[in-house]
């Protein structure tokens, strides 16, 4: 008896074994779409479309992180059907360490980086040997280097190299002593550096305004578009078409307007 309903059993455990259960993706439920997101303004403005697409049938599932990594490794696994809050050049960096084929399916918002600093009120007030806290990943740390170049506080070895590091610095006039960290915990060494450059998520998150606080921030011709990606092919879902068509609206345009003042700028 205990033999043959092990017999019986083996099918159903193959099938879960082979991925059968609840995260095989993106067709799982053609009603329900999981999107993976930083906090702010991503999850904020996924919120704000979340009654549009209950509307259109769709049910958005929002998987909030506080971390870059894992919203990539669980679309990439089949666990969560897109993410939103990535910019191009991070995700092609990404995909070339991790050997993941990530693709971006739209563009929907860019979020000026920018520098800030508790302990002086402008760029001019840095002393020499002043600490400033970047970005440890390539993409973002190329990007905040290629801010404090802008800023005139340095200059790099090629002007225009997005993924700069700082052994690219051919001229730092005051000496900066550069500390990489993660992005997540940069807005909590305001404390401790002379200057951070934090990307407006973070910015947001730790209740700092952008528009007033930062000393120096991108405008908005930024090619740092922030986009919704997923695995190859996805940009076909029907699911994640209407989730874009509504990020894409003027509905939103008017939401990112009213919210965040500036600090959150269309990409459409």
């Amino acid at each position: 008896m205990k033999r043959r309903s092990l017999i019986i059993l083996l099918p159903a455990l193959l099938l879960a074994a082979c991925g059968g259960g609840k995260n095989d993706g993106a067709k799982s439920d053609p009603n329900r779409l999981s999107v993976a997101a930083t906090a702010v303004p991503h999850a904020e403005i996924l919120e704000h479309v979340k009654p549009v697409l209950e509307k259109q049938g769709l049910t958005l599932d929002i998987r909030v992180f506080n971390d870059y990594v894992q919203p990539n490794l669980q679309v990439d696994q089949g666990q969560i059907d897109v993410n939103y809050f990535q910019t191009g050049p991070y995700l092609a960096e990404f995909n070339k360490a991790q050997n993941t084929d990530l693709t971006p399916i739209a563009g929907i918002h860019i979020e000026p980086l920018g520098a800030y600093s508790r302990k002086w009120k402008s760029l001019a007030q840095l002393p020499v040997g002043a600490t400033v806290a970047i970005p440890n990943e390539p993409s973002n740390g190329g990007r905040a280097l290629l801010l404090l170049q802008k800023a005139g506080l340095l200059k790099l070895k090629d002007p225009a190299n997005p993924l700069s590091t700082v052994r690219d610095v051919t001229d730092n006039p005051k000496k900066f002593v550069f500390r990489e960290l993660e992005s997540a915990t940069l807005p909590r060494t305001l404390g401790e550096v002379d200057l951070a450059l934090i990307n407006t998520n973070y910015a947001l998150d730790a209740k700092l305004n952008p528009v007033r606080d930062a000393l120096v921030i991108e405008d908005g011709k930024s090619p740092y578009v922030n986009f919704v990606v997923g695995k190859p092919r996805s940009d076909k879902d029907p699911r994640v078409q209407k989730l874009v068509a509504a990020l894409r609206s003027e509905d939103v345009r008017r939401f990112m307007a009213d919210k965040y003042k500036g600090a959150v700028l269309p990409a459409f």
